[in-house]
């Protein structure tokens, strides 16, 4: 398995954020050209059974996508579940904020604290999962 980039990695906690963490890191927007005004699409999911085996279509999806370019050029992209095209062009102008070492290093350790709370919270819903797991067996009677 290959290790993400670091825009990987934030592009992957943007598209978990709620628009409101996403407002909160971002601030006020700066000025950009949308180059792709948000638009709602629909994607197929796919699924593996028992999360390694045989891909099969689970189904479709609604995502938004964006692409803006800030005055600097810099170019930003989103995908977001769901229809919010405000969140899709937020998490675009966030995502061409960070490529700008100067600017984004106070928005990397934002985005990095976003990601800690994110993988806290699968942490405990997958502890809370493991805590209902049942374990079915067979018994034989006689032999």
């Amino acid at each position: 398995m290959s290790q993400k980039t670091p825009r990987q990695s934030w592009m992957a906690t943007l598209a978990r954020a709620s628009r409101a963490e996403i407002e909160s890191l971002l601030g006020d927007p700066p000025e950009h050209d949308l180059l792709k005004a948000p638009e709602t699409g629909t994607v197929m999911v796919e699924g593996r059974a028992g999360g390694a085996g045989r891909r099969f279509n689970l189904g479709e999806a609604t995502v938004t996508r964006c692409v803006v370019r800030l005055s600097n050029g810099r170019m930003g992209f989103s995908y977001a579940l769901g229809r919010d095209g405000r969140k899709a062009r937020l998490a675009a102008l966030l995502d061409a904020r960070l490529q700008d070492e100067a600017e984004g290093s106070g928005l990397h350790q934002g985005v990095a604290t976003l990601a800690a709370q994110q993988a806290s919270a699968r942490d405990l819903a997958s502890r809370k999962a493991a805590a209902t797991k049942v374990d079915f067996f067979t018994l034989v009677r006689g032999a």
